[in-house]
């Protein structure tokens, strides 16, 4: 009898092992994703296109459209903006600005960085679209230009709305988030941890929502990004963070409190960190030879990659990984050299995790209609003796 009670506890140990080797990595959230900076690489995701309730996070794309119209020069960090009523009754987290004052755009933008600030969400909105509403239609537009398929914005705050629908989804906001971290000033804005602002009628002080910013018990080589919480969205936060030549962003949704969130996001990027190691698979300029043009004078040429091609890779899964050359569909000559006549592709259990442009490394001419025609004869007469042969 004991022999088959010790039987059955080594057999169900052995099946928890085996359970827990092959989950590898999970984690305890409704929704995440974990992603490579550089590349887009997913190295992980749950629930990712499940649609949420995103609150504050929703200021990522309000400060990405306020940071590419000062990239543009239509506003500067300089200019100083007045601060409408409409501004001034937002609710939520605020820096509590004034009706009438006038405030520096890029202080408005540190406020909503750093604290969440809703007040300088919209101050900062109107100024830049001229209208709070042409400013959310101009959110929605971006995200449909950055194939954010399951995102729609209301608000530039994040804040509940009582009609229509404000969503998002992690992996829309991982998109939005790789869009925003090219930004150096707002990984700088967003790795403080505590400041004060000078507003003309006080001194505004601003903590920052995320706590694993803190430089003594925060986590190491985090410089952003964004926190978000409301009753329906929960605890949120698109984190993102730096070590070695390795960023990674992390997203985490539907927390039950602002612990969870915390040590989910850790955790996450601790696996990214931790599991996968960066490898160059394509180097700049690395050839593609024997790339076929039909009509071109010279029929076979090469490419060349046109940047290097970088690949997190998990550790001791490199062998699993494939390369795939696709030629532009319809390619033809004439062809000039620099230009795009495909991409290489890298694949990972038939999923495609990286790409690099394929360059032409030389001009080809368009062949002529009579040397046309000899090919096109060749090549039937070819066709046709493999059928007799078959």
């Amino acid at each position: 009898m004991r022999k088959g009670i010790l039987s059955a506890i080594i057999l169900i140990s052995f099946l928890v092992i085996i359970t827990v080797n092959a989950q590898d990595f999970d984690l305890d959230v409704p929704s995440a994703i974990l992603i490579d900076a550089d590349t887009g690489q997913v190295l992980y995701e749950k629930n990712a296109d499940e649609k949420r309730p995103p609150a504050s996070i929703t200021k990522i794309m309000a400060l990405l459209i306020a940071m590419e119209e000062a990239e543009k020069g239509n506003i500067s960090l300089d200019d100083e903006v007045t601060v409408s009523r409409y501004a001034e009754s937002m609710g939520g987290s605020q820096i509590f600005l004034s009706a009438g004052t006038r405030v520096k755009f890029g202080d408005l933008l540190k406020a909503v960085t750093v604290a969440s600030a809703n007040d300088a969400s919209v101050a900062a909105a109107e100024a830049v679209a001229g209208s709070y509403i042409n400013f959310v239609n101009w959110m929605n537009k971006r995200a449909e230009e950055l194939g954010m398929e399951n995102t729609h914005f209301e608000n530039s705050t994040g804040l509940p709305v009582e009609y229509g629908e404000h969503y998002s989804t992690a992996r829309d906001i991982a998109i939005m988030s790789r869009e925003l971290v090219k930004y150096p000033q707002i990984l700088e804005w967003a790795s403080i941890w505590d400041e004060y602002l000078d507003l003309p009628d006080r001194k505004a002080r601003i903590t920052n929502t995320n706590k694993l910013i803190n430089t003594r018990t925060g986590y190491p080589g985090m410089d952003g990004l964004k926190t978000g919480h409301t009753n329906a969205a929960g605890y949120c936060l698109a984190a993102t963070a730096k070590r070695n030549d390795v960023r990674l962003i992390s997203v985490v949704l539907g927390c039950e409190t602002e612990k969870d969130r915390e040590e989910a996001t850790t955790r996450l990027l601790d696996y990214g960190f931790n599991a996968f190691d960066k490898e160059l698979l394509l180097a700049k300029g690395d050839l593609v030879q024997n790339i076929d043009i039909p009509d071109g004078k010279k029929t076979v040429t090469t490419a060349e990659a046109a940047d290097n091609l970088y690949v997190l890779v998990k550790k001791g899964s490199k062998e699993t990984l494939k390369k795939q050359v696709v030629i532009r569909e319809g390619l033809k000559a004439p062809i000039k050299k620099g230009e795009i006549i495909g991409e290489e592709l890298i694949l990972q259990d038939g999923k495609v995790i990286a790409r690099v442009d394929l360059l032409a490394t030389e001009d080809i001419d368009r062949a002529g209609f009579f040397r046309r025609i000899w090919r096109a004869f060749v090549n039937w007469i070819g066709v046709l003796v493999d059928r007799l042969i078959g």
